[in-house]
């Protein structure tokens, strides 16, 4: 299913599409070593560069990558998170098209290259789905699958959007998009410093309400999510919830914030002209 935000995309115009872009894919990972053989094992060949970006892990996560593949770029985030860990992958990324992929075997590689044809036949942002013909889960619980629903049917009403699949992580885009995500790398220190706003599990949420408010063109690409290999998931279905519902709820006070400023920057000289007091 593919669908537009609004009617004209500010990047769909992009000046050239390659005819073989180059791929990067980011991993954000912590103590994922054990996972790490069964995802690289099912990379695609020729990808131009491999990511991993890590969290402090303290297993031998970093070690691993670099045993499985010798050209693997080691990443080291800036605060805590999984936001925070796609935003410093994406500020290393070089390739033309960005894929986003977890560590924990839940995401098959093998249909990154879905994602690349949905971006070579016009869309901005390739984004996978659970819930569409020829995906589905064997992972999300049945309270997440509600709490998704709900969410997701939200983004929908408030935005305009057709996602069928709000939080899920698997997703593609080309690089040029990155300035609309609008995602912090910088370094902080003091009280709160160690999780910004985007940087948990609601980064899923953000960058699809940002894609929204700035009219990307959105190619939903079915995906089958997998249990994890090994390990358990660090998703707390309650207070990441409430953190994407937050997301939802400020974006949309941003936008229409900025809306209203946009208006009155047309509507001010109109006024004065009036009043005669700027010249014709």
């Amino acid at each position: 299913m593919a669908f537009e935000a609004s009617p004209k995309s500010p990047v769909s115009e992009r000046m050239t599409v390659p005819q073989e872009p180059t791929v990067s894919v980011v991993i954000p990972a912590m103590n994922e070593g054990s996972n790490l053989p069964h995802v690289f094992a099912e990379l695609p060949p020729d990808l131009h560069q491999v990511i991993l970006v890590d969290g402090r892990s303290t297993d031998n996560t970093v070690s691993i990558a670099r045993q499985l593949r010798k050209d693997v770029k080691i990443v080291h985030q800036t605060r805590k998170g999984k936001g925070n860990a796609l935003a410093c992958g994406f500020a290393a990324a070089t390739g033309d098209i960005i894929v986003m992929l977890d560590a924990d075997g839940s995401a098959n590689p093998a249909e990154i290259p879905r994602f690349i044809d949905a971006l070579r036949r016009g869309a901005d942002f390739a984004k996978g789905s659970r819930f569409m013909k020829g995906g589905g889960s064997t992972d999300i619980s049945r309270l997440r699958r509600i709490g998704n629903y709900w969410l997701n049917k939200l983004v929908n009403i408030l935005y305009g959007t057709c996602y069928s699949d709000l939080c899920y992580g698997y997703n593609a885009f080309w690089r040029d998009c990155l300035e609309v995500f609008d995602l912090d790398t910088s370094v902080l220190s003091g009280p709160g410093a160690t999780m910004q706003w985007g940087d948990g599990f609601e980064v899923e949420t953000l960058i699809n309400v940002r894609i929204a408010k700035a009219g990307l063109s959105v190619a939903e690409v079915p995906s089958f999510e997998r249990d994890r290999v090994h390990g358990t998931s660090n998703l707390n279905a309650f207070s990441d919830g409430f953190r994407v519902l937050r997301t939802i709820h400020t974006e949309r006070q941003r936008w229409r914030a900025r809306s209203a400023q946009v208006s009155d920057s047309y509507a001010t000289p109109l006024v004065t002209r009036a009043e005669g007091s700027l010249a014709p």
